[in-house]
């Protein structure tokens, strides 16, 4: 794994909120926030209703940008902009690997039949460090 790999892992390891958009009727932009987790592949998950419009939007244009890294603004110190591809899971092992407590709000358990997770496989991160205005960039 590349430096630049390994800083964007650091950020994106522990699940944390995450604005996430796709493109929505009459290709204009639809943003709502996540909870999402990546892995050391830099593939992000998160959870959503399989009957989701965002489900609905990725069906029709998987292109997707995610923003996330700040979590605190008087600490913050980088941030991601991520573009990828994103698909929905209904697969048994991937809704069981990333089925935790905080999910019970919103679903009965991984066997849910309304429990999905959305998968991001970015092709581009920009790496943004507080106070310098050219991002560091990964490509796959």
């Amino acid at each position: 794994m590349s430096d630049l790999a390994q800083r964007i892992f650091t950020i994106i390891k522990e699940p944390h909120l995450a604005s996430f958009a796709t493109i929505a009727e009459e290709s204009k932009p639809w943003v709502r926030y996540v909870t999402c987790h990546g892995s050391k592949d830099l593939t992000i998950r998160f959870s959503t209703f399989i009957g989701s419009r965002k489900v609905a939007q990725i069906k029709k244009n998987p292109e997707v940008h995610v923003t996330c890294g700040v979590t605190d603004l008087a600490t913050a110190q980088t941030y991601l902009q991520i573009q990828g591809k994103a698909e929905l899971s209904t697969d048994k092992a991937e809704r069981e690997a990333f089925w935790n407590d905080y999910l019970t709000r919103y679903f009965k358990g991984p066997d849910d039949p309304n429990y999905g997770i959305i998968i991001v496989k970015p092709y581009r991160i920009e790496l943004y460090t507080m106070g310098n205005f050219k991002p560091e960039v990964w490509k796959k």
